[in-house]
């Protein structure tokens, strides 16, 4: 289950989040030596503002960089704080506690727990805003003595968005209707959210917005029936690792046939991880939706009357 998926679940299970500590710039006393990220795209965050040797232990989906992580591991779900606090070692060996731990949902109250025992705990959730996305790369920065790349890092993802959006061309006259799968039993993306945000940026009309409600906080499940007579123009596929869907088995079930996506080539496969996280290879992802965007737009098979 992706990362999105299961902060949805930890929302509805009521795990309420943390404020998220100060990010002051550290100083070069305060820097952390031992760090603890049990967030997958926190941990993609350090890796890429060269944060990597001060990491110590790392959450169990933690797999990007695929060299260099920690063997440290760490069950995010549900994490035990004695565990935690005493996951960092001295170089005589001696178990210690971690100078910062970095956690995107509040399991087992694992943040009040640490809080309690001297560990200084940041809650970055899942992003709503590219605007909220960069500003946690950017706290990073400040909270491990790496601001400079840091804030390089985030300029250049800002930059590729925006750069991305305007590629767009204007299309008032072309309504793109467009389903975003994160799993097999049809669980959607709402514009609410922030790679439904992504979409709206690109001019789009997404198939979920109508089935969403406040109750499913941006990810509801559609029906069958409701997506084969939305009938989507393009379909971007959020799990074919997690699943092995793809496009050829995608268009086998029942109905999905008939759907113009499929009929005219226009289902994306993503890749599952870039698409759950809102971190470095955030650039990867908002290519991925334009040049899917674009193609449609410029398929005259998906325009004629």
């Amino acid at each position: 289950m992706k990362q999105v998926i299961r902060y949805f679940v930890a929302i509805a299970l009521g795990l309420a989040p943390l404020t998220l500590v100060s990010s002051s710039v550290a100083s070069a006393a305060s820097v952390p030596s031992c760090i603890v990220s049990l967030s997958p795209t926190a941990t993609e965050t350090l890796f890429a503002i060269g944060a990597g040797p001060q990491v110590e232990a790392v959450d169990n989906d933690s797999d990007y960089p695929t060299h260099g992580l920690p063997k440290k591991r760490i069950n995010a779900l549900s994490p035990n704080a004695e565990s935690v606090a005493g996951i960092c070692s001295t170089k005589n060996g001696h178990s210690t506690k971690p100078d910062l731990v970095v956690i995107s949902y509040n399991a087992n109250s694992i943040a009040e727990h640490l809080t309690a025992l001297g560990i200084k705990v940041v809650e970055q959730d899942a992003a709503t805003s590219v605007a909220s996305a960069l500003s946690q790369i950017k706290a990073l920065g400040a909270l491990t003595g790496h601001v400079t790349k840091a804030d390089a890092l985030a300029n250049s993802l800002r930059a590729t968005i925006k750069k991305d959006v305007k590629s767009v061309p204007a299309h008032a006259s072309k309504k793109l209707t467009v389903y975003y799968e994160l799993d097999p039993t049809l669980y959607s993306i709402a514009s609410s959210t922030f790679v439904g945000a992504l979409l709206k940026s690109l001019g789009v009309i997404n198939v979920a917005d109508a089935q969403s409600s406040a109750a499913d906080a941006g990810y509801p499940q559609l029906s069958r029936e409701y997506l084969v007579s939305a009938n989507p123009k393009l379909v971007f596929l959020a799990d074919t690792i997690c699943c092995d869907v793809n496009a050829k088995n995608f268009a086998k079930r029942s109905g999905f046939s008939s759907m113009s996506a499929v009929k005219y080539g226009h289902v994306v496969g993503l890749n599952d991880d870039i698409a759950s996280r809102w971190g470095p290879r955030l650039g990867i992802l908002m290519n991925d939706l334009t040049r899917g965007v674009k193609s449609a737009l410029n398929d005259a098979r998906l325009w004629k009357s």
